[in-house]
């Protein structure tokens, strides 16, 4: 271990970390000033200027502080003045390390070291964040804790070691608007927007129907869809934009002297993380029902002791083509049959279960709408609603039955199910710590299993669901014959 990373003494971060949290508190603290800034003003005393004053004065206390060292093999993190909160962790488990700088961070030039260690603690305050250090700084603790020896580190110092194998595209922008990501930037846009007008009273000025004025004498059959047109091209607009953000200049690069995979992204906040080959045990092939009916997908890594709030750090590929993301699945695997080959189906029960778990639902809402037409006299129109349903319910059923199918392909488990999610979860044999078969009452008439295999990565587990019972033992046996012979015998 270098001198780098053993350090016994505490030691502050970085000092330009006084002017970066007191401007971070007093965005944090906006809506709150600019509250406090009108009343101050239409009151006429100046007593509202303290206001500015108390984040500052809280950005400056957060940095007095907090602290940390490494030592004996330990990295510890203390911060806190009247609750006083002190993490430490060996080296050894760390899992993943991400620098992140915002872009007050990179005005001047510092980074944030989040260190991950697979702690199944989901509370922030549990996180090992070191902010910030400075950019040159933060890239060698980073080598160090992840490579402990120094041939390592140097090896991977080397430009020709390190291998692109993926860079982002521009055209991969089509795809953003066929993701989630729209509807969430709008609800976080909104609802900021309406928060700071509420702070100054807008909404007890004004009234909200007077925007709705030019539209009022409008047939709601012009209204409606201009309406949806218009909330769909600002979607689209935030969903670019939220994409290019977030993945502009994505790379991948993969060191082989270290055995190291180098993720690199964002636009103002950029992030850098980096991931052992020996943690990852496998990928995630997403195709949300947009990005499939397009051509696309999204890679994940499963990574080993990392947990759910972190899964951010393990995503290999954005939302791009398919062609993209089953090369770079290739890539990272280091073989192609667990991405490429054909999977074994679970037969016509389990298609059949497809079957009912959509039509009785849809069933059940084409029943009430008729009931609400026919003894109610609600609108003409909801005498369509049971044909829609039943329609949507088929193809949903059909499309979720043809997903189902599971493999064991060069020592790893392939399981693929869903519809509006549709998954490929691969996962290496070595990295199965358990299998876990679960049936619910209507699984056994049906003489199905939903077989587990518990991993220490990723969701913590990768599920072939409704598979036959026969077909659950031949696929787990072969996997981890020890694990299931005291149990067949």
């Amino acid at each position: 271990m270098t001198e780098l990373v053993r350090d016994d003494h505490w030691q502050r971060l970085d000092p330009r970390m006084l002017l970066v949290h007191p401007i971070r508190e007093l965005i944090r603290f906006l809506p709150v000033l600019v509250g406090v800034f009108v009343a101050g003003t239409a009151s006429g005393g100046q007593w509202h200027l303290l206001g500015v004053g108390i984040p500052v004065g809280l950005g400056v206390l957060r940095y007095l502080t907090t602290s940390f060292r490494i030592t004996g093999g330990r990295i510890e993190l203390r911060r806190g003045l009247l609750s006083r909160h002190v993490l430490s962790t060996p080296v050894d488990r760390v899992r993943t390390v991400d620098l992140t700088a915002s872009p007050i961070h990179r005005i001047v030039g510092l980074t944030t070291v989040r260190i991950g260690t697979g702690t199944a603690s989901t509370d922030d305050d549990d996180r090992i964040d070191l902010d910030g250090l400075p950019a040159d700084r933060a890239r060698r603790l980073r080598e160090a804790l992840l490579h402990a020896t120094p041939e390592a580190r140097e090896q991977a110092s080397a430009a020709d070691n390190a291998r692109v194998v993926l860079r982002f595209d521009p055209a991969w922008i089509r795809f953003a608007p066929l993701t989630s990501s729209g509807l969430v930037i709008s609800a976080a846009v909104f609802g900021a927007v309406s928060q700071i007008l509420n702070t100054v009273g807008w909404y007890e000025h004004h009234d909200v129907r007077d925007l709705t004025d030019p539209v009022a004498g409008t047939s709601p059959w012009v209204a409606v869809p201009l309406g949806l047109v218009v909330l769909l091209g600002v979607v689209a607009a935030l969903s670019v934009a939220g994409y290019l953000v977030t993945n502009w200049g994505f790379t991948v690069t993969h060191t082989r002297a270290d055995g190291s995979w180098h993720l690199r992204r964002g636009l103002f906040t950029t992030r850098e993380t980096s991931l052992d080959d020996e943690r990852v045990s496998g990928v995630s092939i997403a195709e949300p029902l947009g990005l499939r009916l397009a051509g696309g997908g999204r890679l994940s890594a499963i990574v080993t002791g990392l947990d759910r709030k972190q899964q951010g750090s393990s995503v290999l590929v954005p939302p791009a083509p398919r062609e993209v993301v089953l090369r770079t699945a290739r890539e990272v695997l280091g073989v192609a049959g667990p991405v490429d080959a054909p999977l074994t189906g679970h037969g016509p029960r389990a298609r059949t279960r497809r079957f009912t778990r959509a039509l009785v639902p849809a069933c059940a809402v084409g029943l009430a709408a008729l009931a609400a037409y026919v003894f109610w006299g609600y609108p003409a129109w909801l005498a369509g609603v049971p044909l829609l349903a039943l329609a949507a319910a088929l193809a949903l059923a059909t499309d979720r039955a043809a997903s189902l199918g599971h493999a064991l392909v060069d020592g790893h488990v392939v399981a693929r199910s869903g519809s509006i999610l549709r998954r490929r979860e691969v996962l290496a044999v070595g990295d199965v710590i358990g299998w876990n078969f679960r049936s619910t009452w209507f699984q056994r008439r049906a003489g199905l299993t939903s077989l587990v295999a518990t991993t220490a990565g990723g969701r913590q587990s990768v599920t072939v669901l409704d598979v036959p019972d026969d077909a659950a033992l031949a696929l787990a046996g072969p996997a981890l014959p020890h694990l299931l012979d005291q149990f067949t015998v």
